[in-house]
């Protein structure tokens, strides 16, 4: 039995749907731990690209149990949609089952709305969200007045609990926001509907998580958005709203942090992010723009286009120090092909201090700080076809080398292109 986390290094967007998919085929049990639909997973499988948002990337694979956390918040409208989208696609695969955490929240239509509303009221200090409603809806799970799944299967607790909820939103919709109210009755019938879709999935799903590993299953966790976007430990307040470390897989999912493996840290060769905050190593020159676009960087679920710029390995090392990261999946390192020179962060510079151990929490702090740079050799050989570190240009492995140096860690994969079978894999977590 192997219990594995997989979790993002930098700010999200590291490629994490590719290598959940990888191994989720090793795996038994896949669980999406935090957050929404303001999350996208790219997958390339049969030549065939397919973008999910919450269901998790084991649905593309054989006689696999998908499971929706109690960490999660959810849109039932989104999560339906997908499911009919892949159900033309014949899917899910034979055998492979989902199951959404009875205790979930609910995302609902007011929830979109203050978030947008919110945004457009910041002017200049946007915070950058999707504006899926997620942080409100985590708001209302704090305030303990939040809509959860078992809710929507109980129409009068639903009708009580979407009463008050509408009264208090739209006093702040009106009020203070100067927006339209949103209608009770409206509401009500549309998540009614919703319910009577969702009830075959609705689940004690710890309980579930809880037989599997007695049974000697292998469970796979993955997360949404990267390191960076966490609540408590992210440039806040340019974060998501939960916690995307390692250990709120646990809490989230309902398991003892003594069940866990491996962690695997989801590290792209370079550095993106979306939306506002500090970016050490920012790149707003041609080469930023060649990262973007031989990178093909656009958000999966937004489709705004990222901020690019070198890897920045203090970053990294605290990622592996947050989260307790055992291994490092390394992808995109095919987009640096054909560069003469890659940088790498090794430390910040303020004035005549330089950090190196950890990325300061203070932004007043990270925004003065600018990068030190250590440069290495790149390569010109097509890496697309290697499936071995021997068939990697010597200036790519060196590469890759000085990545585990730096980050006292082994790199346990390396992703060469898009492709699933485009992989090296070094060792495997499950095995």
């Amino acid at each position: 039995m192997a219990n594995v986390i997989i979790i993002g290094t930098q700010w999200g967007d590291e490629g994490k749907g590719k290598i959940v998919d990888l191994y989720a085929q090793e795996a038994d049990v896949i669980v999406r731990f935090q957050g929404g639909n303001n999350a996208g997973h790219t997958l390339v499988a049969n030549g065939r690209q397919t973008i999910l948002h919450l269901v998790p990337s084991g649905i593309l694979h054989d006689h696999k149990c998908c499971i929706l956390a109690s960490g999660m918040v959810i849109n039932p409208k989104i999560l339906l949609e997908e499911l009919d989208e892949l159900a033309s696609h014949g899917l899910p695969r034979p055998g492979t089952t989902l199951h959404v955490s009875e205790s979930a929240h609910v995302i609902m239509p007011y929830h979109a709305r203050l978030d947008g509303a919110r945004e457009a009221g910041m002017g200049n200090c946007k915070i950058g969200t999707t504006g899926r409603g997620i942080g409100p809806a985590y708001e209302d799970r704090a305030s303990r007045v939040g809509i959860r799944i078992c809710d929507l299967m109980h129409p009068d607790i639903f009708a009580r609990k979407l009463r008050y909820n509408v009264d208090e939103k739209n006093h702040y919709l009106t009020e203070f926001c100067g927006e339209d109210p949103v209608d009770y009755d409206d509401i009500f019938e549309e998540y009614r509907a919703y319910a009577e879709r969702l009830r075959p999935y609705c689940d004690n799903t710890p309980l579930r998580i809880e037989r599997a590993m007695k049974a000697g299953k292998h469970i796979l966790f993955e997360g949404a958005q990267g390191t960076y976007l966490d609540i408590d430990h992210g440039t806040y307040p340019y974060v998501t709203s939960s916690s995307t470390v390692a250990g709120n897989a646990c809490a989230s999912a309902g398991v003892g942090p003594t069940a866990i493996s491996e962690v695997i840290g989801i590290c792209k060769a370079y550095t993106t992010r979306v939306g506002s905050g500090p970016f050490v190593t920012e790149l707003s020159d041609d080469t930023g723009e060649r990262l973007q676009q031989q990178g093909g960087e656009f958000g999966a679920t937004t489709g705004r286009k990222r901020r690019c710029g070198w890897l920045d390995m203090v970053m990294i090392r605290q990622s592996v120090r947050l989260s307790g990261i055992t291994g490092i999946a390394l992808t995109k390192v095919d987009v640096l092909t054909g560069f003469d020179t890659i940088k790498i962060c090794t430390g910040y510079r303020i004035g005549k201090k330089e950090i190196t151990d950890h990325v300061p929490g203070d932004l007043e702090v990270l925004e003065q700080c600018t990068p030190i740079y250590e440069e290495l050799p790149g390569w010109s050989e097509d890496i697309t076809t290697a499936r071995s570190m021997e068939d990697l240009p010597r200036a790519a492995r060196r590469f890759i080398d000085r990545i585990e140096e730096i980050a006292d860690r082994r790199v346990v994969l390396v992703s060469v292109g898009p492709g699933r079978n485009e992989t090296i894999l070094v060792s495997n977590p499950f095995r």
